[in-house]
C-alpha cells in the first residue's frame, strides 16, 4: 500500500434481492484504518454497492488520490464506461429505459470528480483481506437494519 494514495474496499450485501441489505467500506491510508457500515429494510444488492462506494467517499474530507476496490462489476463497468453514455442520453439506457439505481449514480458522479479515482475490480470471496473485511462489514449493515426491527 502506498502511503499517499486512500485504498478503499467496499461491498453490498442483500438478503433477498430485494430485501435488507447492508453497505461495507474499509479505509485505509497512512497506516490509520476508518470501517463505515450501514444498511435499508428494502433495498437491491447493486444499490448497497453504490452506497458503500458513496457512504466512504463521503467520509473524505479532502480532495485525495483514491484506489477503490470493489467486486461488483456493475459498480466499477458502470462508473469507469456506462456513465458517460447515460449522462449522454439524459440517463436513459441505450433501449432507452430508464437507468437503474440513477439517484445514486448521480450522487457517486458528483463525488467522483472531487478526487483520482483508480477502480479495481476484485474477485468476490476469494480470501482478498480487503474485500473479506469490506463483505463482513457490510452483512454486519444487514444485521443493523434486521435488529433495528426487532426492537
Amino acid at each position: 500500500m502506498s502511503n499517499n494514495i486512500v485504498e478503499i474496499y467496499t461491498d453490498g450485501a442483500c438478503k433477498g434481492n430485494p430485501g435488507p441489505g447492508g453497505w461495507g467500506a474499509w479505509m485505509s491510508f497512512a497506516g490509520r484504518e476508518k470501517e463505515l457500515c450501514g444498511g435499508e429494510l428494502n433495498t437491491t444488492n447493486n444499490r448497497m454497492e453504490l452506497t458503500a462506494v458513496i457512504r466512504a467517499l463521503e467520509a473524505l474530507k479532502r480532495e485525495c488520490a483514491i484506489r477503490i476496490y470493489t467486486d461488483s462489476s456493475y459498480v466499477q463497468k458502470g462508473i469507469t464506461e456506462w456513465i458517460r453514455n447515460w449522462k449522454q442520453r439524459n440517463w436513459v439506457t441505450s433501449d432507452r429505459k430508464p437507468v437503474k439505481n440513477a439517484d445514486l449514480w448521480k450522487s457517486l458522479d458528483l463525488l467522483v470528480q472531487q478526487h483520482q479515482i483508480e477502480w479495481v475490480w476484485v474477485k468476490g470471496h476469494a480470501g482478498n483481506a480487503g474485500n473479506e473485511r469490506a463483505d463482513a462489514l457490510a452483512n454486519k449493515g444487514v444485521e443493523q437494519v434486521l435488529g433495528r426491527v426487532a426492537v
